[in-house]
């Protein structure tokens, strides 16, 4: 049996070659594969979308996320960066470019969303990290990153239910949360 390290599962991931509807990430040499996501889940991504000014701002669904010194390419449910900083083609976008990654918990992924993922796009510098919870109805918006590695996390946290609007600085806007759904009869977990 042969070892692999970091180098290789990266190398290993890039060549994969995933089913039709599952959607793979590498999240710090971990491949993850995940089953289509729940019409919440895709409602809630539509909705967020839709708030977001197309002219300025280019709205990225599914796109793998290139984070500096990490073995990791997440692939966040939304991306939102400016228009003009944009590349023109390639499969990983650098997270120095992005203003905004947006995850919509899925009843698999809350410990994914709320710590492996929150510390990694910390690291990667995301200025804003929008965790959108149908679970516990609510939304969490983390800014100001700081940190390297597994010790990268946001300084700022902001709550807020679904229903009350979301002031959403960096972008310039607020959130409209009124029509995000929720899972029926799902165990409420105990984050953020």
């Amino acid at each position: 049996m042969t070892a692999v390290d970091e180098r290789g599962m990266t190398k290993y991931f890039e060549e994969l070659e995933p089913p039709e509807g599952v959607k793979v990430e590498l999240l710090r040499g971990e491949i993850v594969m995940m089953a289509s996501p729940d019409l919440v889940h895709n409602m809630i991504v539509e909705d967020v979308l839709d708030q977001i000014p197309r002219k300025r701002w280019s709205r990225l669904q599914t796109q793998d996320v290139d984070i500096l010194d990490e073995a990791s390419e997440p692939v966040p449910d939304l991306v939102v960066l400016e228009r003009e900083a944009r590349p023109a083609s390639g499969r990983l976008l650098p997270s120095r470019l992005i203003t905004m990654v947006v995850e919509v918990v899925s009843k698999t992924s809350v410990q994914r969303d709320y710590e492996i993922k929150r510390s990694i796009y910390a690291a990667g510098e995301v200025p804003v990290y929008l965790i959108v919870d149908p679970i516990m109805a609510q939304c969490v918006l983390l800014t100001r990153p700081v940190g390297r590695g597994e010790d990268a996390d946001y300084q700022r946290q902001q709550i807020t239910k679904f229903g009350a609007p979301l002031p959403v600085e960096d972008l310039g806007l607020e959130l409209d949360t009124t029509e995000f759904g929720t899972f029926p009869n799902v165990r409420p977990h105990r984050y953020p």
